[in-house]
């Protein structure tokens, strides 16, 4: 609760909270809760009927006003007015990043409070309203009068603020091509639109699940990761308009560009398994996917003295594929080290049908499956979950191709959800069938709009989803996207490279290396199929370092682009046919 802002003395906003929080609102004296967000918005949220039985237990009244991101219309507004007047204050009121819950009282104080007050109000609170003023002076003019009767509030169609290049997202690849791209041109008028105040090194997740890292070393401020020269805009893009060369934010402020970069990263998708957001992180139930459970995972490891374990893994793509069985195999380490394992049920449920998709490696990590002694169980997704009886019921897909219902037992469940690219990418002008951004899997530029690109978990491109492809990715979208600035075409390639250092026991790491098509793309003159201890050093040592202090900064270190010969276009190739040692007539 670190972010709670006091706009009056009736009402207080801050960006999502959880449901730990509102025991903390009741202790602090809030009387009711105001939930501006819709469900489903967003990976980590919590379901707005959890927030309400919450609520209910500590006494606060609760309404649910959802508002679209990007489109805060009259009803909105009309809503949230009526919810002020009923409501018990002080009332406490929240959204994804607190914008939208700010938009909305702005609006329904216009009519009563200079428009200069209710922005310099806002400011102070740390958002910035500048964009809705003249919707502000409208009310304020007419008394509250509203001049449509549908639509959204305080949306332009024209942007007021302009860059050379807008990055969407702050993660990997958004402060990585971000650092590449003022590498190369240091006076780029640059913005990062991101909402997050938080910066997670994500691979380092596994770690701290299998008690190797401590969750303190796997994030830093967003402010440390932004690159020097880039302007970081504090908020969430709700859509985009690639016909006025915008990105639209959740407040309906338009963002223009000469070039855009998106790089959002994708969605967990907790909400498709059923019963599963109720019980994560009690019940046995874990995931080393959330930064808050991952101690979690560690917990249960220690305390399971035998029983039934079950690792999940979900249809793909999925970020780091490899990330659900190395739960699995830094889990047994742990247990056969204790001794426990042999008193242990080890069961890998995988959605797919093989182990890995890159079969080099698969020999490799069957050894260990069977030194383990885990039970594969292919083509069975998980689709629901209870906590409390212990059980989780599977979907898995026979021989024939018909689907059966399994219902299977555990002590202890570590899941990992299925995954989306972002809703407001899922719904944009920029997104392929399947709701990823639509690039060439090998320039990284969109098929449609030349001075789009993406990189990153968000793009379609069908490569492993690894913080090892964003390195190499981001130089090569640097290079792309400042050639189109000019006025040149694309000639940096990518390959398709992607690295998964699949922790296979506690010391030792198969470096597992590949592009498209499944070629191994070993970075040293070595077997990457082997396990090793030198691998596990760089995992532990040398990646985190590569991560924050060579790749964020914006220094390629083996990952220098590969570039095509310039193809002269005709009227240079027609020049160059001309030998300049003939003369012409006098």
């Amino acid at each position: 609760m670190e972010n709670m802002r006091r706009l009056t003395p009736f009402l207080t906003v801050s960006p999502q909270i959880s449901e730990a929080d509102v025991g903390t609102l009741a202790a602090r004296g809030f009387r009711s809760i105001i939930n501006n967000r819709p469900d489903n918005e967003g990976e980590g949220q919590p379901a707005s009927a959890a927030l309400e039985a919450a609520a209910t237990r500590h006494g606060l009244a609760y309404r649910h006003i959802p508002v679209v991101s990007g489109s805060v219309t009259e009803a909105d507004v009309a809503a949230f007015r009526a919810a002020m007047a009923e409501l018990r204050g002080p009332a406490f009121a929240f959204c994804r990043t607190g914008t939208r819950s700010t938009t909305l009282w702005a609006l329904t104080e216009a009519p009563r409070l200079d428009p200069a007050v209710i922005i310099g109000t806002a400011a102070d609170a740390g958002y910035d309203l500048n964009p809705l003023r003249p919707r502000l002076d409208t009310l304020w003019n007419s008394g509250g009068a509203l001049q449509v009767s549908t639509g959204a509030v305080g949306v332009r169609s024209q942007p007021q603020k302009s860059f050379d290049v807008v990055v969407v997202g702050g993660g990997a690849a958004g402060c990585a091509v971000a650092a590449s791209l003022l590498k190369r041109r240091g006076d780029l008028k640059l913005a990062i639109i991101e909402p997050k105040e938080i910066h997670y090194y994500q691979p380092g997740w596994t770690l701290v699940g299998g008690g190797v890292f401590d969750r303190a070393a796997t994030s830093r401020p967003m402010q440390r990761c932004i690159p020097r020269g880039a302007q970081w805009i504090k908020a969430a893009v709700a859509r985009f308009d690639p016909a006025a060369n915008a990105a639209i934010l959740e407040d309906g402020t338009p963002i223009g560009y000469a070039a855009l970069v998106v790089a959002p990263g994708l969605e967990l998708r907790w909400d498709l398994i059923e019963g599963l957001q109720e019980t994560l992180g009690k019940n046995g139930v874990t995931s080393n996917y959330m930064f808050d459970l991952a101690p979690y995972t560690w917990e249960l490891v220690q305390s399971l003295n035998g029983g039934t374990a079950l690792f999940t893994q979900p249809p793909m793509p999925i970020k780091c594929a490899g990330a659900p069985q190395k739960a699995m195999y830094l889990s047994c380490s742990y247990w056969e080290k204790r001794g426990s394992l042999k008193n242990t049920k080890v069961e890998f449920n995988n959605a797919g049908g093989v182990l890995f998709g890159v079969k080099e490696y698969v020999p490799a990590l069957m050894k260990y499956v069977e030194r383990y002694g885990a039970k594969l169980a292919f083509n069975s997704n998980l689709k629901s979950v209870d906590g409390k009886a212990k059980t989780a019921t599977f979907e898995v897909k026979k021989e024939d191709g018909s689907l059966e219902l399994v219902t299977k037992s555990f002590d202890m469940i570590h899941v990992v959800p299925p995954q989306t690219a972002p809703d407001f990418i899922r719904r944009s002008p920029l997104a392929d069938g399947a709701g990823w951004v639509d690039v060439d899997p090998e320039t990284l530029r969109h098929k449609s709009f030349g001075n789009i690109f993406a990189l990153g978990d968000a793009g379609s491109t069908p490569n492993a989803k690894t913080a090892a492809a964003v390195r190499k990715q981001a130089p090569i979208v640097a290079e792309n996207l400042l050639a189109v600035l000019d006025g040149q075409s694309p000639r940096a390639i990518y390959d398709g490279y992607g690295s998964c250092p699949l922790t296979v026991e506690r010391g030792k790491v198969v470096m597992a290396e590949f592009g498209y098509g499944g070629k191994l793309l070993p970075t040293f003159p070595w077997d990457s199929t082997r396990p090793r201890w030198s691998a596990w050093f760089a995992k532990v040592s040398v990646l985190p370092w590569l991560y924050f202090d060579v790749m964020l900064k914006g220094r390629e270190w083996l990952a220098k682009p590969t570039i095509l010969p310039h193809q002269p276009q005709p009227h240079e190739a027609a020049a160059a046919c001309v030998d300049p040692s003939v003369q012409k007539p006098k």
